[in-house]
């Protein structure tokens, strides 16, 4: 009865936290210009690059691309949402709540992601569908906005890592995309490396709180950040293989240029705010990717777009509106509950 109850209450809090985060969401005209530029350019480019493409041939890269290929490829698929455990088991560690369930981690991880950036507006959404779920574990907006720093770090450092060391390695890999010499992107991507490299002396100097009043949180250590920018670069890695092994073995392209292009792709994808990044990885992938013929290109964009974005987003609707659905029932229950109660109360 006690718990019953207890759902019930935290079911009015979304409205609660919709509204706060809707008046802290207001982002600044530089970041919507921005955010609008990246997605009119990538719709230019797609255009451009889509005109005049023979469907015919399309159609018969997608029936020619290899059933085993597309098998491995969705079991990557599968193993990089797994991985999306690690992004909140991180954050709910770092910041003392340890006594969520695998299972409520597991499901909030991969809905809130899957939802969150299919719709757009990540930060709002994913944070929206987190304290839909963690609120009934006694986590409130200050919590939610702390799992979604470190995530955010979880993300940028695997990023910045995966990125540098690529450039280094591999710095033409970055000139199809940014038109630089490749002096420049392996420069760049020492500074990348550098980077982490400082940030990780600072948190051994000890100065590790960040923050005041009531917004002070306490950074992982050494061996915590290691493993928070491995958290982050297994998932790009896979999510890089996943899509590497749907593109043609003819011409051969090392997998460390498609790899920069998959992570700029979407980054870029990202900023632009566009729902599920549709168009913006495209774009970019027909840009950086010009080896390929681009009716094969785009053929395996399209598989990958199936069982990376529509698939998973399919299940975590599902699996969400399940949720609800009970949680409504259970509503029902506790209504028809405190009817008796009160029933029985009256002489």
């Amino acid at each position: 009865m006690i718990r019953l109850r207890g759902d019930y209450i935290a079911l009015a809090a979304p409205r609660l936290f919709t509204q706060t985060i809707i008046r802290g969401a207001q982002r600044s005209r530089l970041s919507i210009a921005i955010s609008v530029a990246i997605a009119s350019v990538a719709a230019v480019v797609l255009f451009h690059l889509l005109r005049g493409i023979d469907v015919g041939k399309v159609i018969a890269a997608l029936e020619a691309e290899p059933r085993w290929r597309i098998i491995v490829s969705a079991a990557l698929v599968v193993a990089g949402y797994s991985n999306l455990v690690g992004y909140d088991l991180f954050a709910l560690h770092s910041i003392g709540k340890r006594d969520i369930p695998l299972r409520v981690v597991a499901f909030t991880s991969f809905t809130s992601y899957t939802i969150g950036h299919s719709l757009g507006a990540a930060t709002l959404t994913c944070g929206l569908v987190r304290f839909r779920v963690y609120s009934f574990w006694r986590m409130n907006l200050l919590d939610i906005a702390k799992i979604a720093l470190f995530t955010g770090m979880t993300y940028w450092l695997g990023n910045i890592a995966v990125l540098g060391a690529a450039a280094i390695y591999a710095p033409r890999a970055f000139t199809a995309i940014d038109q630089m010499p490749a002096f420049f992107n392996r420069l760049t991507g020492f500074a990348g490396i550098l980077a982490i490299v400082c940030y990780l002396l600072w948190l051994g100097s000890g100065r590790r709180v960040v923050g005041r009043d009531n917004w002070r949180i306490q950074l992982p250590g050494l061996r915590g950040t290691m493993l928070q920018i491995a958290i982050g670069v297994l998932d790009r890695v896979l999510a890089s293989l996943s899509i590497y092994m749907l593109l043609p073995a003819n011409p051969e392209v090392g997998f460390a240029t498609v790899l920069v292009v998959f992570v700029i792709a979407t980054l870029l994808g990202i900023v632009s705010h566009a729902p599920g990044s549709l168009g913006v990885v495209e774009a970019a992938f027909l840009v950086g990717l010009p080896q390929y013929p681009r009716e094969d290109l785009v053929a395996a964009l399209v598989i990958f777009r199936i069982i990376d974005f529509f698939l998973p987003l399919m299940l975590a609707i599902f699996l969400f509106a399940a949720r609800e659905l009970r949680l409504l029932t259970r509503r029902s229950s506790i209504r028809r509950l405190d009817a008796q109660v009160d029933a029985s109360f009256t002489p």
